[in-house]
């Protein structure tokens, strides 16, 4: 089913979850073991992260060697195996950055042929690889190009054109949003006009970056429904664990950490840091439920222990 399907039909607030694949060569096992806990609360929906390739050093004998890795792989694998091993929808992320066009075509098709019916199309980080585009082939620039595509796709348009018997998928587009605006938009007015036009081109829904501040994530809602954006916006959340967080959120996310939540996490014992950003997320949850929010997004990544506290003190 896909996401604007599971949103239509809920009869209260939905939540959902974002995970990454296992690091290269990594376990299966232990991304199950996750989603094993993450299904006691019957999420409709779970997404999974794609990661680029990327450029790494090495140091070896011979010197420092410059290697090129993509170090998370099987987006399209691990969605399919959670399909079918808990029925639950996933949505793979689509990324403009470290693909081509004729990838990003090919990876649709056999999420079409999978089964799979959503999709999260975004740029992708940038990791420091700038793959060659071989002659002959193209890429996708910026999400909204990519999301044209997904768009082509579903009215049966390929890229060859030629194409005997194309049958048009069908996927249900989702697009980030930022509530601090994208850190390279100039201001969040702009930014916004930018999500309208790929909102416009066909995207049927928004998730919102983390972000610890709900005044930014309804300033983001009210700038969209005035500049005339209506398909649901999802916010997402992020539990703070970490002192570290404090340093690696801001400069990873491009994202501010409130003066009150900073503080009390500085004098706090680490031990005590998950506890405080449970209970943020907490107060964060029931204002934004009070707001009128149709789902809340969790990013997981593969740490599932403080969104298991935090569901155990939440009323949903």
């Amino acid at each position: 089913m896909k996401v604007i399907e599971h949103l239509d039909k809920a009869k209260n607030p939905l939540i959902s979850f974002e995970i990454i694949p296992p690091l290269r060569g990594g376990d299966i096992s232990q991304l199950f073991n996750i989603i094993d806990e993450l299904v006691k609360f019957k999420p409709p929906f779970i997404d999974v992260t794609s990661h680029a390739a990327e450029v790494i050093y090495e140091e070896t004998p011979k010197g420092i060697r410059k290697k090129t890795l993509r170090k998370r792989p099987g987006t399209i694998g691990i969605s399919v195996a959670i399909k079918n091993r808990y029925n639950i929808d996933t949505v793979p992320h689509i990324l403009c950055q470290g693909f081509t066009r004729e990838e990003t075509e090919d990876a649709l098709i056999e999420l079409n042929y999978l089964g799979i019916e959503n999709v999260l199309a975004v740029r992708g980080d940038d990791k420091g690889y700038k793959k060659p585009i071989p002659a002959g082939k193209t890429s996708n620039g910026m999400t909204l190009e990519l999301v044209k595509q997904v768009v082509e796709m579903n009215r049966g348009n390929y890229l060859e054109e030629d194409l005997m018997d194309a049958m048009p998928t069908d996927f249900c587009i989702g697009v980030g949003g930022y509530p601090e605006k994208h850190f390279e938009a100039p201001n969040l007015k702009i930014d916004v006009n930018y999500l309208k036009q790929k909102v416009d081109a066909g995207a049927h829904y928004i998730v919102s970056q983390m972000f610890y501040n709900n005044s930014s994530f309804k300033n983001f809602y009210k700038l969209c429904r005035e500049a005339g954006i209506e398909v649901p916006i999802i916010p997402g959340l992020k539990i703070l664990t970490s002192k570290k967080h404090l340093t690696s959120l801001p400069r990873d996310f491009f994202i501010e950490i409130p003066e009150e939540l900073a503080e009390e996490i500085l004098q706090a014992d680490q031990k005590h840091t998950v506890d405080i950003g449970i209970e943020w997320a907490l107060k964060q949850i029931e204002d934004l439920l009070n707001f009128g929010v149709p789902a809340i997004h969790f990013y997981i990544l593969q740490n599932v222990e403080p969104v298991k506290k935090l569901f155990s003190g939440l009323k949903m």
